[in-house]
């Protein structure tokens, strides 16, 4: 009788997954797929909301801008003025006050001709360009009923120079500040002749020539009541500062402060609805940035930290996505919740 080879038939262990070189190997594995899945995601262009496009009067005093911009920032004080927001949570005693109280030969300008900003001024857009290492040179469009209070007699009287550009009639009120009519309700100002010259007899178009510029005017999804776009890293810098100053401590963590260029518009109609994109070097940096700054709002929630109840519902309200070299945050602030805080004072 053939002997029964108990070794040969007997079943050989399973090596399990919970345990010793499985566990490894599972962790492994778990661990290139996440890598897999979070480069996936920092390379994946994520679905954008639509902008706004410029009106035509607006693209057109933009695209006559000339050479390039550091900064283009815009105002809507009109839509601002007759926003929910303005007429049922403002103020009065701050409806009234000046937006701006500028120094120098402008603001004895605006005080000799009696225009309060945040009322006689409809739309103000305004291009900052640096010269040199400190001069910051720029020129500005307004239109509002300010209009009929700098009128030709008034700028003749009060200006040094009168000068006809480009079939307009010009004023220099001193060396820093000239002046010109571009319609019945619309002004343009610049801080030197050149800039000012420059745009009354327009070579090419600054959309075409500054695509830095048009692309941020393009990120910025809300075009009629506040936007501004930062092609420069100082502007950028600066508007970064302004943006964490409640919190100091925010552009400080992980690579917040690297940020390239800057948009942000806000939207004020039934609420405030904002949003901002950050601009970085690469995707990766982007994809650290939006965590570290997630991780911060977060941490500003947490119940045990000295953060007032009605800013964390505020800070419930903020979304933050990285989108390719974009970090996007977006929020929607209804105005009950506006309506709620008035209540309570």
């Amino acid at each position: 009788m053939q002997q029964k080879n108990s070794g040969a038939d007997a079943t050989p262990e399973k090596r399990s997954l919970k345990k010793g070189a499985g566990l490894l190997l599972s962790m492994s594995v778990i661990s290139i797929l996440c890598f897999l899945l979070v480069l996936l995601w920092i390379n994946w262009q994520k679905p954008r909301l639509q902008p706004e496009p410029l009106n035509h009067d607006l693209k057109t005093m933009v695209d006559h801008i000339p050479g390039k911009s550091d900064a283009l920032i815009y105002i809507g004080l009109k839509d601002i003025r007759q926003s929910r927001l303005w007429q049922e949570i403002i103020p009065d005693s701050l409806k009234q006050a000046p937006l701006f109280q500028p120094e120098g030969r402008l603001g004895t300008l605006i005080k000799a001709s009696k225009i309060n900003p945040s009322l006689d001024i409809d739309t103000l857009l305004i291009s900052f360009k640096r010269h040199g290492y400190k001069e910051q040179n720029f020129l500005g469009f307004v239109s509002g009923s300010l209009t009929e209070k700098l009128t030709a007699s008034f700028l003749k009287t009060h200006s040094t120079i009168s000068e006809n550009i480009g079939g307009h009639q010009c004023y220099a009120l001193d060396n820093s500040l000239w002046l010109c009519s571009l319609g019945t309700r619309r002004i343009a100002l610049a801080n030197n002749k050149k800039m000012l010259e420059e745009f009354l007899i327009p070579t090419g178009s600054f959309l075409q020539r500054d695509s830095l510029s048009a692309a941020l005017i393009d990120k910025a999804i809300y075009k009629s009541y506040l936007w501004f776009a930062l092609p420069s890293a100082a502007w950028t810098s600066e508007a970064l500062q302004s943006l964490t100053s409640a919190n100091k401590e925010i552009k400080t963590f992980g690579n917040l402060n690297r940020i390239k260029n800057l948009a942000l518009s806000i939207k004020l109609k039934n609420g405030i609805e904002a949003q901002s994109e950050w601009i970085y070097e690469t995707n990766q940096a982007a994809y650290f940035a939006s965590t570290f700054l997630w991780g911060a709002v977060k941490l500003s929630r947490l119940t045990g930290t000295r953060t007032q109840a009605q800013t964390k519902e505020l800070l419930d309200k903020i979304q933050i996505q990285q989108n390719l070299k974009s970090v996007i945050i977006h929020t929607d602030l209804p105005i009950e919740l506006f309506q709620a805080a008035k209540q309570r004072k």
